[in-house]
């Protein structure tokens, strides 16, 4: 690992949960936004970062062509996706271009269903992984010098080891702080309740990826408990199950996290009707 990423790792452990805008993070005084992103999809590829991306350009799919000549009446989708979709079937669009304030939900969402292909992103947010957290935490031995890392890095790194929990669990990390243990099975309500409280606390502006679910409910659920209630509450309506069209932003176990389907990438995503 060179210098300019170690610190941009560091400089991620300053942030509430490991996590942060791109535009907070500057590994090294002058780095441009180009710089920064290669460091990210750098540490990204190894596993030890994932990153959130906005679309800032992108083309209909062939799905999405196929979807605008059936009849639309009676197919569960919005008049302001449909709008999208005739937006881009010529040429390729910008979320800024259509679908007003909720552009860049709605794009995401066509995204996700394969409605739509993206052309290009920007990352917007990076947070370190458990691989990531686990690199810094067991695996990390720096050795020569480092000008450009500051005790600010140090003191971060050294508050970040000192919140990872003791064998007799009286220490938390941050990521527990947000996501509590729980003791006692919750029920298929408990379960949503959960969902609700996570994608508030992360921001993930109802597109829960399953694994920040898992990490809170397992224990005390199996995975197959929680895969259980999740389809319960999907076929009560209370919920919708999407899938991963989009991988490069996770990493594998985040990836391995979701519920596998025998056709197409696995159900990642959870949204709360």
């Amino acid at each position: 690992m060179d210098v300019k990423e170690l610190k941009l790792m560091l400089r991620v452990l300053e942030f509430p949960d490991y996590r942060a805008q791109l535009s907070q993070i500057k590994p090294v005084s002058g780095t441009n936004v180009r710089e920064r992103e290669n460091i990210c999809r750098a540490l990204s590829d190894r596993g030890l970062l994932a990153m959130g991306e906005d679309i800032l350009e992108f083309k209909i799919a062939p799905p999405g062509k196929a979807l605008l000549k059936l009849d639309l009446s009676s197919l569960p989708i919005e008049e302001e996706e449909v709008q999208i979709l005739h937006a881009c079937a010529e040429k390729s669009a910008k979320p800024g271009n259509v679908g007003g304030d909720r552009a860049s939900d709605l794009v995401r969402g066509l995204a996700e269903r394969g409605l739509i292909e993206v052309e290009k992103t920007q990352i917007a947010e990076v947070w370190l992984t458990e691989t990531g957290q686990d690199y810094l935490r067991h695996e990390f031995a720096p050795l020569g010098s480092a000008p450009c890392l500051s005790l600010d890095d140090l003191t971060a790194y050294l508050r970040f080891l000192r919140s990872t929990p003791h064998p007799n669990g009286n220490v938390s990390s941050a990521s527990e702080t947000v996501e509590p243990l729980l003791t006692e099975k919750p029920d298929d309500a408990g379960v949503i309740e959960a969902i609700v409280r996570l994608d508030r606390a992360l921001g993930t502006e109802n597109y829960l990826p399953i694994f920040h679910l898992r990490r809170k409910l397992e224990p005390p659920l199996s995975r197959q408990e929680l895969d259980d209630s999740l389809y319960r509450l999907q076929r009560q309506d209370k919920i919708e199950l999407s899938s991963l069209q989009e991988s490069s932003r996770y990493s594998p176990e985040e990836i391995d996290a979701g519920i596998a389907q025998d056709i197409g990438g696995p159900l990642f995503f959870i949204i709360v009707n």
